[in-house]
């Protein structure tokens, strides 16, 4: 199990860092067609004053410009969606391709003192282009092998007839220019063979997870890749527990949900917004934390999702009372916990901040359960604060946490109990509207115990910018108020398309660190004037669900990364045998 753990985080940052490759794109469809004008404009101003030596640019340019518009939209009647934007980033990277061996003509042509750029160079670019095209229909845009070659010249060949006198046209039809430029199409066919059975036998078709993948976050569409998914995965019990405060009238009910399930993989698909449904789910009255878990309990579909939502009326109680500890805080080196007794159930929460780390491991809970049992608690809930960014928790780390753990559970069992207070507020009413933060807003528990008031933050956000977890405490101790930890959901889900490595915008990299700091004191004074006596229960449900497993992530991986490999082989190729071409 902890090895899964492990090995299922390398596998999902290898293919976060494979989601920057989707970065190159321009990030709209007005920037794509506005650089497709620039690129096409320096192609014809090349091939007319470079290649031609001719005097007719403006024609030639109008009539270019005109059938560029045209193919670009005739292009996305070949994309299993119908995007235009993919046509207009495909056009784009196709003429710049184009652009370039031109200019390479040209640059060979002074090197290697020829007389002049022959129009063979504008003929060569004109295949690789058609190559770039078979690459990309079959790729991104789910056509069949015969579909790419039928569109793969559509654009390319009739933009060269409008570029070249038709005296030239003839010059495609040369035996050693032909061969050249089916070779060059025989490649993109290859490759296209071989990259899409590269994930196999776990990956059926590369290009459908690719695919699937692109409808997800172009069209906001999960469906083909939740199908995907849901055909690996498998079912499995999954066990959430929850703390359930509420006042003695009952009408102030009040949820802390810890669920063995994890956020993701990625929005919109599967249980991405997870966090939030739950949130929604218990009356926008709880806070939906991080437990120990990783993406290999993502939940595939929203079909599972809805199950699993309703699973969560049927819990037993085995456990409730009147009273708890006060808070205990136990800082060793860069390790982190706070906790709270409930009669013989402690609940933990583990942090690094301001250092960061990924998911807690499993063999931190291990061990944890272990000291516990030993030390007759009934059960100790951990909470994965989840509240700066870093990689794989170090060996050192782990124990410093692992140390500030057990030393707090120490303590716990000397703490004196005391009748139960607490009140609870969110920023629904502020109306927060910021592009790191998740549907669920923020939150704050306020805990009053032995006449000490007790300050619990929450965001529904995927992790924090390093060090805001440090500002709001300090700007709550300013205000004479103990805010003992802020914890984040890991929300995959994304008000917007974070452009970044990442994938998402963690809560602080837009919104601004005082402005998080008063949203949190104003959430927090409004928790402390709905302070009522009340009493707790320690709620236990399982879920039968298909969850997607460790292997799921490693086969996608692999299947990455083989593609990559594959595709560096044959660009190296190519570039090395259109070098070549370059002397003839």
């Amino acid at each position: 199990m902890i090895n899964s753990m492990q090995d299922s985080y390398d596998d999902v940052s290898n293919i976060h860092r494979r989601y920057t490759l989707t970065l190159i794109n321009p990030s709209s469809r007005i920037h794509s067609l506005a650089l497709s004008l620039i690129v096409t404009t320096l192609l014809v101003a090349t091939v007319v004053f470079g290649y031609l030596k001719s005097d007719d640019f403006i024609v030639r340019l109008a009539a270019v410009l005109a059938i560029l518009a045209s193919t670009q939209y005739l292009d996305s009647c070949y994309s299993k969606n119908k995007e235009y934007s993919k046509s207009l980033h495909m056009s784009l990277f196709g003429n710049i391709l184009w652009l370039v061996i031109l200019l390479s003509g040209i640059l060979a042509v002074t090197v290697l003192s020829k007389s002049e750029a022959s129009i063979f160079y504008v003929i060569e670019g004109m295949f690789l282009f058609a190559g770039f095209r078979i690459g990309l229909f079959t790729t991104v845009f789910g056509a069949s092998m015969k579909k790419a070659w039928a569109a793969c010249f559509i654009q390319p060949l009739a933009m060269f007839l409008a570029l070249v006198p038709m005296n030239l046209w003839t010059k495609i039809l040369e035996p050693q220019t032909f061969l050249i430029g089916f070779t060059f199409l025989g490649i993109a066919t290859v490759w296209s063979y071989l990259t899409d059975r590269a994930g196999k036998p776990g990956v059926k078709s590369t290009h459908k997870l690719v695919q699937a993948y692109l409808v997800s976050k172009s069209k906001n569409d999960s469906s083909e890749m939740e199908s995907l998914m849901e055909e690996v995965s498998k079912k499995s019990k999954i066990t959430t527990r929850q703390i359930r405060l509420c006042s003695q009238d009952n009408k102030t009910d009040f949820r802390m949900v810890i669920p063995e399930i994890h956020p993701g993989p990625f929005h919109p698909v599967g249980g991405s917004n997870i966090p939030y449904l739950i949130y929604k789910n218990m009356g926008s009255s709880a806070m939906v934390m991080h437990g120990v878990s990783d993406h290999s309990l993502n939940l595939p579909s929203q079909e599972e999702v809805e199950s699993y939502l309703r699973s969560l009326t049927d819990y037993s109680v085995p456990q409730k009372g009147l009273t708890c500890t006060e808070p205990v805080t136990v800082q060793i080196n860069k390790g982190r916990a706070v906790g709270l007794l409930f009669d013989k159930t402690a609940v933990l929460f583990l942090s690094l901040s301001p250092h960061g780390m990924e998911d807690i491991p499993s063999s931190i809970k291990s061990e944890i359960d272990q000291f516990s049992k030993n030390r007759n608690f009934s059960q100790v809930l951990i909470v994965d604060c989840h509240n700066a960014m870093g990689g794989e928790i170090s060996q050192n780390n782990s124990e410093d946490l692992l140390k500030a753990a057990k030393s707090c559970l120490e303590t716990l069992i000397t703490k004196e109990t005391y009748p139960l207070e607490f009140g609870y507020a969110n920023s629904d009413a502020m109306k927060v509207n910021s592009t790191d933060l998740a549907l669920g807003g923020l939150g704050v528990l306020c805990l009053s115990i032995n006449k000490k008031k007790y300050f619990l933050g929450w965001a529904d956000a995927n992790n924090m910018q390093n060090g805001i977890r440090e500002y709001v405490v300090n700007h709550f101790t300013k205000n004479g108020h103990a805010l003992l930890e802020i914890c984040t959901s890991d929300s995959h889900y994304s008000v917007t398309p974070a452009r970044n490595k990442h994938g998402y915008y963690q809560f602080g990299a837009t919104s601004k660190p005082q402005q998080i700091a008063d949203w949190y004191l104003d959430i927090a004074k409004n928790a402390e004037k709905n302070i009522n006596t009340g009493y707790y229960e320690i709620l236990e449900n399982s879920s039968n669900v298909k969850v997607m497993g460790s292997t799921i992530f490693q086969d996608y991986s692999k299947a990455l990364d083989r593609a990559l490999k594959i595709t560096q082989v044959f660009a190296l190729g190519t570039i090395g045998f259109f070098i070549s071409t370059l002397f003839l």
